[in-house]
């Protein structure tokens, strides 16, 4: 049992996640990520929020009209163009997420690579996000606790919201 447990700290490594996130999430996540951009925990993100940080959201339209965090600028992934990001400061604080965070990872590089200074992940995308039990909010900006599932097989890891697909 202590090995299991030691094995998991082990592999988690550098990657900052609340103390909440289920170990076997934070795992999957782990061997998920490229670790090309850092990672925050939610609360981190909700400390960075007050303080002025930008989030973006790196899913789909359809994903984001079914819910966000609120104050979240969509950003897409697939057709993700950097003229959707060119009034924001490259000196400024972005964090950008999506399900579970490896395609914000991928829109992460890209900022990265086009001189944004303080650019972060957050560590298990809007699932986490909601399985924390922090607000999520749909197109018309009204609570809401659904969240779109963008893949089957990590459905599962979405434990405090409403699937929808």
């Amino acid at each position: 049992m202590w090995n299991v447990v030691l094995s998991i700290g082990l592999a988690l490594g550098s990657v900052r996640q609340d103390s909440t996130v289920n170990p076997e999430f934070a795992l999957l996540l782990k061997r998920a990520y490229r670790h090309s951009v850092p990672t925050v925990s939610v609360s981190e993100l909700k400390s960075m929020i007050k303080r002025g940080a930008i989030v973006l959201d790196a899913r789909e339209q359809e994903e984001f009209e079914i819910s966000h965090i609120k104050r979240a600028r969509h950003v897409g992934y697939i057709w993700f163009d950097m003229r959707k990001v060119y009034d924001i400061p490259k000196t400024d604080t972005v964090v950008v997420y999506c399900a579970i965070g490896k395609r914000s990872e991928r829109i992460g590089e890209k900022l990265q690579r086009a001189g944004y200074q303080h650019v972060y992940n957050l560590f298990g995308g809007i699932y986490e996000w909601a399985n924390q039990r922090n607000p999520v909010y749909n197109c018309s900006n009204i609570q809401t606790t659904e969240v779109h599932i963008y893949d089957d097989d990590w459905s599962r890891w979405l434990e405090n919201a409403s699937r929808v697909y």
